[in-house]
């Protein structure tokens, strides 16, 4: 941003600054005066320099209104339509609050929210000294973000009725008796309404923030001082810590995972399941933290590289009066692993049409900006890591390879360029239109690739952005075949703006601002803005187009179109797609898990349209019957995994963390029945590869041989 624009939202600021500094005392949860300077300042970056265009004015106002009252009640289950109707007032009144400086409008909403909640879990825990009759034919609507508000108490507290009663036929059917199902759903509702009253100012102005940025466009955002850390990491890959991944379980911080050769791992003297009661900062007292939510912490533990953090920690398996023990920990680098690349080898077929299929699993385009702005030689990049991973695996003699981007949710733009040049010469990979109708073109500089072999792209809806990027600048160039099912569709590009750094605050206490800047195009001048990149070999769909995906939003951009640019096809796709097409479509024909996976999706299917959940036992009981039989029909290996797979009618941190951990491995190492598929497609490419190949090398030697025969 340049000097000129920075100088006018100083100017914005200092206008701003009155009414932000007349805000009157008020209750908790009430805004602070650096709140209301950083509302209007992003007002007026927002309605300025957003790719988008829109005033706020009171017809933002409304649209505000409303997503503020989805963030807050989105399954429409705490309010009533009498609360919406006492808001009435505020509806057109937003924009003034932002503008104003007074943001008791929003505040206010939110602690109805709060009435609502310790209400509505009071009520809750009320019906659970009833009992309740599961032979009536009744059913609980599950599925309510689309449905009105309820008219009244008395239609709120039926609603309320019907989701403790199911809550208790879930446990119940899960074999749990009465005073079991009692004393969870108890403990249940409390820890709801603990952690309703236990949000801070910070957290109603993140919410109403980004209700205003998000009723502009979808991927715009505002973005507090913790939430603009936390993007920040997960585009380095890295933080400073001591390398344990905690949470909330009761009022315990327990430690969830060690991560391998980071402090807390190396000290030998924690371990999984540990619960955190105490953090220290040097030779500081420790500090009490049992019942501190787990960001918190979190901010106490991370800190400055070599600065030494002391925990107060409870054994895993003592009691609540057992002796506790302090680890004194330096503070060091963690790289977080599990977010980076990785790379497999599928093995596909036997005797001569065994192929090994390289898998490269890319869960984001992550980069370090700072690492690559300050020339670190070692910076992490998702580009770097992956060209790595391709001269691993080029070393393993790969057949093939696959780039597996599926939930990969993009990231940096300019690694998606980066990575696009691994596989193609030089030349455009991506356009870019900005606000003034100017469109300029990224292209990788670099002769070259990285790999020419046999290659494919594995995607879902999930995929979007930088993944969507990829994958359709690879279709353009017909360099490989992209399988798997439409991706996201999200055709926008963010930057980060640093609101501190416009008012020059020091310390830092604006936050940032990530806001939708250009719009980006395919090379062949089409986008990837709601239609997303369509596979050229599809694979079946669990995702529903209308709650998921760029479509869902209701104030989407449209898709349009643009001339395409300068850019030389090397179509390798085309002659081999039908081939690849129809070997897929025999081998799933005959394949038992494709099969399986079919009558997933259609059963997955179903029960979205249905929104509805019987609360007859008898009925309850003979799906539940149901589906268990399905499952053990297929896998009549493993119990325990099986047991896993099966809903018990507990939530997350409800069971015991052991258990927690069991079922998240059952489902890490369920079949990956399209991953198995991909590949196979891959392998059937490296066939036809290979044949092509022959067939020219034995076309170019009898042409050098008739050659010769003639000059004879």
């Amino acid at each position: 941003m340049n000097k000129r624009i920075i100088w006018t939202l100083l100017s914005v600021l200092c206008a701003g600054q009155t009414a932000a500094q007349e805000l009157a005392a008020a209750p908790r949860l009430a805004p602070t005066a650096d709140q209301a300077q950083t509302a209007y300042l992003s007002a007026q970056i927002l309605s300025r320099y957003h790719y988008k265009t829109v005033p706020l004015d009171d017809a933002m106002s409304e649209k505000i209104f409303d997503r503020y009252l989805k963030a807050l009640d989105p399954e429409r289950l705490f309010f009533t339509q009498a609360d919406i109707d006492s808001f009435a007032d505020t509806r057109t009144r937003l924009d003034d609050a932002i503008l104003r400086g007074n943001l008791s409008a929003p505040f206010a909403m939110f602690q109805r929210y709060e009435l609502r909640v310790t209400e509505r879990l009071g009520y809750a825990r009320e019906l659970l000294g009833q009992g309740f009759d599961f032979s009536t034919k009744e059913s609980y609507p599950y599925a309510r973000d689309k449905a009105p508000w309820p008219a009244d108490e008395a239609e709120v507290r039926d609603l309320w009725k019907k989701r403790v009663k199911n809550d208790w036929l879930r446990l119940k059917l899960a074999g749990k008796d009465d005073k079991a199902i009692r004393d969870t759903l108890a403990k249940r509702y409390d820890n709801y309404v603990t952690r309703a009253t236990r949000n801070k100012s910070e957290d109603v102005f993140q919410i109403f923030m980004n209700a205003y940025a998000m009723s502009i466009e979808p991927h715009t955002n505002y973005l507090g001082r913790s939430a603009s850390a936390d993007f920040d990491i997960s585009m380095r890959l890295s933080l400073v810590g001591i390398g344990a991944v905690l949470q909330e379980r009761d009022e315990y911080i327990t430690i969830r995972e060690l991560v391998p050769g980071g402090p807390a791992a190396r000290s030998g003297k924690l371990a999984v399941g540990d619960r955190i009661v105490g953090v220290g900062q040097g030779d500081d007292a420790v500090a009490d933290v049992v019942g501190s939510r787990v960001d918190e912490v979190v901010k106490l533990i991370r800190g400055e590289k070599n600065t030494r953090v002391v925990l107060d920690v409870l054994p895993a398996d003592a009691g609540p009066d057992a002796k506790h023990k302090q680890v004194a920990l330096t503070r060091d680098k963690i790289k977080l692993e599990e977010q980076a690349a990785k790379k497999s080898v599928i093995k596909t077929g036997e005797g001569a049409t065994a192929r090994k299929i390289g898998v490269i699993n890319l869960p984001a385009f992550y980069e370090d900006f700072e690492g690559r702005r300050k020339g670190d030689k070692d910076y992490r990049s998702a580009s770097r890591d992956v060209a790595r991973l391709i001269e691993e695996l080029k070393k393993e003699k790969v057949d093939g390879l696959l780039i597996d981007l599926r939930n990969n949710g993009g990231g940096s733009l300019r690694e998606a360029v980066e990575l696009t040049g691994l596989f193609i010469d030089k030349g455009p990979v991506v356009q870019q239109r900005r606000p003034d109708g100017q469109i300029g073109v990224e292209k990788d500089e670099h002769a070259g690739t990285a790999w020419d072999g046999p290659l494919a792209v594995l995607i879902n809806r999930g995929s979007a952005s930088a993944s969507e990027i990829f994958a359709a600048a690879l279709q353009d160039y017909g360099r490989a075949p992209i399988i798997g099912e439409p991706s996201f569709g999200k055709g926008t590009v963010q930057t980060m703006i640093s609101l501190d750094q416009i008012a020059r605050n020091d310390p830092p206490k604006f936050g940032d601002l990530k806001m939708t800047v250009a719009q980006f195009f395919r090379i062949n001048g089409g986008t990837t803005q709601l239609r997303g990149v369509v596979p050229d070999i599809r694979f079946p769909s669990v995702s529903d187009p209308q709650s998921f995906g760029e479509s869902s939003y209701d104030n989407a951009l449209p898709w349009i179109q643009v001339k395409a640019a300068e850019f030389r096809p090397v179509d390798e796709v085309s002659p081999r797609l039908a081939d690849l097409q129809r070997r897929h479509d025999a081998r799933i024909a005959k394949d038992k898990d494709f099969a399986q996976l079919l009558q997933d999706v259609a059963e997955y299917k179903r029960l979205r349209e249905t929104k509805q959940l019987s609360l007859n036992e008898t009925e309850r009981r003979q799906e539940k019957e149901r589906q268990e039989a399905r499952l053990k029909s297929r896998d009549k290996g493993s119990k325990d995994k099986l047991a896993a797979l099966q809903d018990d009618g507990l939530q997350y941190g409800e069971r015991s963390l052991a258990a927690d951990l069991a079922a998240e491995k059952a489902r890490k190492d369920s079949k990956d029945v399209l991953l198995t598929e991909a590949a196979r497609i891959v392998a059937d490419e490296a066939e036809l590869f290979a044949t092509r190949t022959q067939l020219a090398l034995r076309e170019r030697n009898a042409a050098g041989a008739g050659k010769a025969t003639t000059l004879r």
